[in-house]
């Protein structure tokens, strides 16, 4: 599966800890700092549904639809750590979660989870190439 591209994951972190959110309600919360008009957001909004990363849950009161993050935090936040580490920085070995204990974004429980996702991918390629 492809990664979230800056703009998706700006989204995506918010809709992680606000919720359901309209794409109004999104718009007004992080377009400003990106820059971003309402029609922006929406375009980004609507090729994440369309990449099945969010999806619509019900209408507000004024029939906007409300919307979800579908992609799973820690999982997600994790491949992005691990693509990084290896792909820019070149790094090999274990990845200490550890790294990111000070991120808003993730709990002590889903920094273990993290670990484990991160150091799972490892051992699978050394079991791989036969190390």
């Amino acid at each position: 599966m492809s990664k979230p591209n800056a703009s998706e994951l700006v989204i995506l972190k918010y809709l992680w800890s606000a919720g359901r959110r309209t794409a109004r309600e999104i718009h007004e919360s992080i377009g400003p700092a990106q820059g971003w008009q309402l029609s922006t957001t929406r375009t980004v909004i609507n090729r994440m549904e369309t990449k099945g990363w969010v999806k619509r849950d019900g209408e507000s009161t004024e029939a906007a639809a409300f919307y979800v993050a579908v992609l799973d935090r820690v999982e997600t936040l994790g491949g992005l750590v691990r693509q990084l580490a290896r792909q820019v920085l070149d790094l090999k070995g274990p990845l200490p979660a550890a790294l990111f204990a000070e991120s808003p974004h993730l709990s002590s429980e889903e920094l273990d989870e993290l670990d484990a996702i991160i150091n799972a991918a490892e051992d699978k390629e050394r079991a791989e190439r036969g190390e």
